[in-house]
């Protein structure tokens, strides 16, 4: 098996700023696994928010996790600052693939490099339904 090559903070078009905090520690001194992936979601639905596409109190659609991937390149630990690159990869009928790198202080190189995958839904029956063409339109800035 190859090891991936860890991306660049220039392969992203969206940064976001997401903070680290001391109970992201485990006992062995650096960021636990799973935070990644709450790094991952924070910075993707932070910019969701802001970009007005999601309203978490009565918005359609919502987005629902089906799939998470990463590949860890190094170690981060709180206090580190931490910068999330957003891409899309693919915008298809109800789904978008995300794919983020996380970035410590002010290094160029990720430390690790995630894909997240929503599926957007209708709030009461959770079905799949399609994203409207201003999701498409925010959504296609991010494709790289």
């Amino acid at each position: 098996m190859t090891r991936p090559t860890p991306t660049s903070l220039s392969d992203y078009g969206l940064h976001r700023h997401v903070p680290t905090r001391w109970s992201d520690n485990d006992i062995y001194g650096h960021m636990n696994n799973v935070t990644h992936y709450m790094l991952f979601d924070t910075a993707i639905n932070g910019w969701l928010i802001e970009a007005g596409l999601l309203d978490l109190d009565d918005g359609d659609p919502i987005g629902l996790v089906v799939e998470t991937g990463c590949h860890f390149h190094g170690p981060a630990a709180f206090p580190d600052q931490i910068t999330a690159g957003i891409g899309v990869e693919r915008i298809g009928r109800s789904s978008v693939s995300y794919r983020v790198g996380l970035f410590r202080n002010s290094e160029e190189t990720s430390f690790a490099d995630g894909r997240f995958v929503h599926v957007y839904v209708d709030r009461l029956a959770r079905r799949p339904m399609p994203l409207s063409e201003r999701w498409r339109q925010e959504l296609g800035k991010l494709i790289s």
